[in-house]
């Protein structure tokens, strides 16, 4: 029998390198060995989003397309929005019942995004909570997390056990599934992040990543061919590292001064536009029919809707309020 996982991203729209490769690539893998959920939580996102909601529907949209291309398939996993599969919504208000408000104030990522975002609303401080509900409504297995959202998936395995000893064995406690994300560095040598603006999207044209990489961050001490380069601090390498099988080859002459950055550049971008160039055909597929988009979409929520139900129906039995 299947393990079951369950993950998801905050509609944002287009998607970037830094999320393909931290997430899309694994989750194509992990929709052939597990029983699969994935949603686009728009409900997540209106803890920052709630006073601008107009370009929601569109970023849904884009997101699923993005999805689609990587090679998720509908036939083996459920992709869905959130807000779709009510239960979600349900079991968040079961467990902020029974759940410590100090449990919610610890999470480390909590004071941080307040102080950095100034969000104070009951909605945010509930975050991990509804990620809890997320995550346990399915009765996940596993979730796969990069090592910052551990501190989540215990709270999510602390809630799932207090539940537990309260109403007996309902739900597993899930563990994080560690998968080795490659850091993917945007234009500018930071995180690749859409709020930097130094992002290269997979909806780009193969001329707009050429104009990107063009403009990337390089060493600064190599400001011309014949400076000798320090590759493992540079940007536009990290790329080739990832998109180019011979990335040994790059090395070498960068250091040695022989390789100039333009050229440097433009072999990458070329490596970069070759790689996603089939995923990039899939996706103008799926933008230019919306209604296939739209019915994966609905067809992933009543799937997940069905495995929500049967939790949540074991729910309201263990705490006797099964009228």
């Amino acid at each position: 029998m299947k393990g079951v996982i369950l993950s998801g991203m905050q509609p944002t729209g287009q998607l970037h390198l830094g999320n393909y490769e931290g997430a899309l690539k694994n989750w194509v893998e992990l929709q052939d060995q597990y029983e699969t959920y994935l949603c686009i939580v728009d409900w997540h996102s209106l803890t920052s989003d709630y006073a601008d909601t107009d370009g929601i529907k569109d970023r849904v949209f884009q997101m699923a397309c993005d999805y689609l291309a990587a090679g998720l398939d509908p036939d083996k996993c459920s992709i869905f929005i959130q807000s779709e599969v009510k239960e979600h919504a349900e079991l968040h208000l079961l467990f902020s019942m029974i759940t410590p408000l100090s449990w919610l104030e610890r999470v480390p990522s909590y004071k941080e995004k307040a102080s950095e975002l100034g969000l104070d609303s009951y909605g945010f401080l509930g975050y991990p909570l509804l990620q809890a509900a997320d995550i346990l409504v399915y009765r996940a297995n596993a979730v796969p997390v990069g090592k910052d959202q551990l501190p989540h998936i215990e709270l999510t395995r602390e809630v799932a056990r207090r539940f537990n000893n309260f109403y007996g064995d309902v739900f597993p406690e899930p563990e994080g599934l560690l998968t080795q994300f490659p850091a993917v560095a945007g234009t500018d040598g930071r995180k690749m992040s859409k709020s930097y603006g130094n992002d290269i999207r997979l909806a780009d044209s193969a001329e707009i990543t050429e104009a990107k990489i063009k403009k990337m961050f390089t060493d600064p001490q190599k400001l011309r061919k014949g400076d000798p380069g320090r590759p493992e601090i540079c940007p536009v390498f990290s790329l080739h590292q990832i998109y180019n099988d011979a990335a040994d080859q790059i090395a070498a002459p960068c250091r040695s001064g022989q390789l100039g950055c333009v050229e440097c550049k433009t072999v990458l971008a070329g490596r970069l536009n070759a790689a996603l160039s089939e995923l990039r055909k899939r996706r103008k597929n799926f933008v230019a029919r919306p209604e296939v988009v739209w019915k994966s979409l609905k067809a992933g929520a009543e799937s997940a809707r069905n495995k929500a139900a049967e939790t949540m129906s074991m729910v309201r039995k263990a705490m006797k309020i099964d009228w």
